[in-house]
């Protein structure tokens, strides 16, 4: 799922609705307090198909002038799949109505209930859960569900409520579509539902994935390999931008078009957005001069290029500024050469991408007096090589299988990366990055060690250590939270993950309980390198909105810039989980709970270590440079936190400290640490549609393949 951050602007009003919800927690008294949780189990419903899906809208009680009270919907409606749980806080007057609906959007029956009716549904006191629950649907059916209440009264009442194992609930991460600007504009990768020209070259953009690149702003749609010679600036009108004044002061190019409003009797095209011109008459403009289409919103686009081919002059601007590059082996670069050292840097970024795939050096360089060692024994490994034996795991992405090397007989975790989806979310450059930081997550003890890496025409494989202890959430889910011993352990081996990866410049952005996992010994893993982002020194800083919501940090919400301090923010929301046994953060939805990451204080039991606290307030620092685990936080170096008094780093990095907790293992095979939710599932890959395979671009995924030293002596 990907979705914006909210608009700050926007917190003031969120901020008013926060204390009206206050207000009335108070009105409502304090015995009802809290929130609860709903899981939508089954329905009874004769209409109802294999296509029913669920909507719930919460609606407030507002009392209107003249009106009386009445319901209104204040937040957007929710789609929660079956056997899926939706909070709901219990405020006075709340109502929460669940729609079953079926294709295309078609309304079966529905129940309106207040959020204080289901929470009586409980077990009476400081909280429980309701067994399966059957609420009477309208016109008819019935709807069962199973409802946990959580109070919110004091320290010791949320105490007990956490003793009684929490409901933790997965959750996948988001991940903002990747932005590719060019002179102002804001390209994505899209699919095109309809027939669509090029507005740079007015070629059809062919395809069955996601065929070209679409601004955000104005709507501009072009192939991919053309969005980096469009010469119009976005935004804004493009008569105003700097390269159409550009072009008219150095070429004396500034025709204005001649539009007017034009009757198409044959299909027509826009040739700026590219899509079709639609309606019966006046579908658009026509330039009297040059035949140019557009749509009428398009207008203002459009550059004052009339009768100009813009890729014929890029083209030639291109060979212009190809002439003006000075050769470097004939006129080397000195500091007071002007231009040179410009035109040098610009080649060397754009070659960068390739530079990293290529030999270190050329072998016709190497003098022949020296002998040419050999070329390293390489092996490509097929899918036909492992026996699938059990699912792990699964997402949008693909799945996560246990696997046997029938050579060997050795048992691997292989993550199958489907590649029609990683070109629909063109998500191609992660998958790489995720190769590399596998690669260097070998050098060290608490990261997951990468095997190696093979494809076919419809998969990538990232063959994998197995590490069949489970994950901190199969665990947790088990035992409610982690005693402080346990917890420590855990941290600090997390900790000194983290930093191996900011010392290579790469930080991870999606730590949470589902991504540490324990190897048959209990010592932890760092897994799933997704969302790493790689290069990052100094200034240089990442900007994409991503990660999971409830661990995202207040600058990746606030859309700022950020570094390695965002994986501190989620360090303590892990050890805030693994401690007390609940998210510091709560929210209805995304919005209420971005707005709790901004603006809350997570509250702390009286049972929690002081050491433990305080470390915990460090992490949850919103000034990222003076978060703990920051080189310029006040008050110190994570490792020499009071948390950490009785851990002896060297042996911690050398495993010599025992873990607290060994996971129960029966064979090398066994999965029982894993959720049988999965593991029941049959160990298959998903096929991708046979004529999308024939048009996937095969060559993006050449430099994917690759086989670990280890793998190769064993």
């Amino acid at each position: 799922m990907s979705r914006a951050p909210p608009n700050p602007r926007n917190a003031a009003h969120t901020q008013s609705q926060i204390s009206a919800a206050g207000l009335s927690r108070k009105m409502s008294g304090v015995a009802g307090t809290g929130f609860i949780r709903v899981k939508l189990l089954q329905v009874e419903l004769a209409e109802a198909s294999e296509d029913s899906f669920l909507a719930v809208n919460v609606k407030e009680r507002v009392d209107i002038p003249g009106k009386g009270q009445q319901l209104i919907q204040k937040k957007r409606t929710l789609y929660p799949k079956w056997n899926s749980c939706f909070d709901a806080h219990l405020y006075v007057g709340r109502t929460i109505q669940v729609i079953i609906m079926d294709k295309p959007n078609q309304n079966l029956a529905d129940v309106s209930i207040t959020a204080q009716a289901l929470a009586d549904k409980c077990e009476k006191g400081t909280g429980g859960t309701s067994g399966p629950v059957w609420l009477d649907l309208s016109p008819k059916g019935r709807l069962q569900v199973q409802i946990r209440f959580y109070p919110e009264n004091s320290d010791e009442e949320n105490e007990m409520i956490i003793a009684q194992k929490p409901h933790f609930v997965r959750r996948g991460a988001m991940k903002q579509q990747k932005v590719h600007e060019v002179k102002g504009h804001q390209f994505i990768a899209k699919f095109f539902r309809t027939p669509t020209y090029c507005s740079f070259c007015g070629e059809f953009l062919w395809g069955l994935n996601k065929q070209g690149y679409q601004c955000q702003i104005c709507n501009c749609a072009v192939h991919k390999k053309c969005h980096d010679k469009i010469l119009g600036k976005c935004p804004g009108n493009a008569k105003e931008s700097r390269e159409t004044m550009m072009l008219t002061e150095r070429f004396n190019i500034n025709v204005p078009h001649r539009f007017k409003i034009n009757n198409y009797m044959s299909p027509t095209f826009c040739d700026h957005c590219g899509s079709m011109l639609f309606g019966l008459f006046r579908q658009g403009l026509k330039c009297e001069v040059c035949g140019i289409n557009c749509h009428k919103k398009c207008r203002q686009f459009m550059p004052n290029l009339c009768g100009i081919n813009q890729k014929l002059l890029a083209e030639a601007l291109q060979q212009v500024r190809i002439s003006t590059i000075p050769n470097k082996s004939k006129t080397p670069s000195t500091p007071g050469s002007q231009g040179g050292s410009v035109e040098g840097e610009e080649e060397e970024e754009d070659s960068d991408d390739d530079s990293s795939y290529q030999q270190v050096w050329d072998v016709n360089e190497v003098p022949t007096s020296l002998p040419i060692a050999p070329p390293p024994r390489t092996r490509r490994f097929r899918p036909e090589e492992f026996n699938f034996l059990k699912v792990l795991g699964k997402g949008s992405f693909g799945k996560v299988l246990l696997a046997e090397l029938k050579e060997s007989g050795k048992f691997f975790a292989i993550k199958a990366l489907r590649k029609d989806v990683v070109l629909e979310d063109d998500d191609v450059e992660c998958t790489m990055i995720e190769q590399r930081v596998l690669a260097i997550g070998c050098k060290h003890p608490f990261l997951t060690h990468l095997h190696s890496t093979f494809q076919n025409k419809s998969h990538l494989f990232f063959v994998m250590e197995y590490l069949n202890g489970g994950d901190l959430m199969f665990h947790i889910q088990l035992s409610g939270k982690f005693d402080f011993p346990r917890a420590q352990f855990y941290a600090a081996e997390i900790t000194c993950g983290l930093q191996y990866l900011h010392r290579n410049g790469i930080i991870y952005r999606d730590l949470k309980l589902d991504n540490v996992m324990l190897d048959k010994d209990g010592h932890i893993k760092i897994a799933d390198f997704g969302m790493c982002k790689e290069k990052i020194f100094g200034e240089n800083k990442a900007s994409t909105f991503c990660g999971t919501p409830d661990y995202i940090a207040p600058e990746i919400i606030k859309g700022h810039k950020y570094n390695a301090s965002v994986d501190w923010w989620s360090f303590g929301v892990l050890l805030y989980e693994m401690l007390i046994g609940q998210s510091p953060f709560h929210g209805d939805d995304e919005d209420d709970l971005f707005h709790s990451i901004l603006h809350d204080t997570p509250r702390y039991p009286h049972s929690t270590p002081r050491e433990a606290s305080t470390m915990m307030s460090l992490l949850f620092e919103r000034n990222p440079a003076e978060r703990l685990g920051m080189p310029t936080c006040p008050s110190g170096p994570i490792n020499s936190q009071p948390f950490y008094r009785n851990i002896d780093w060297e042996k911690l990095e050398a495993r010599q400290i025992p873990p607290p907790f060994k996971p129960k293992i029966k064979s090398a095979s066994d999965s029982s640490n894993f959720d049988s939710d999965f593991t029941a599932e049959k160990a298959q890959l998903t096929p991708p549609d046979a004529a999308l395979l024939k048009t996937m671009n095969q060559h993006v995924f050449k430099h994917f393949s690759f086989t670990s030293q280890d793998a190769l002596r064993s």
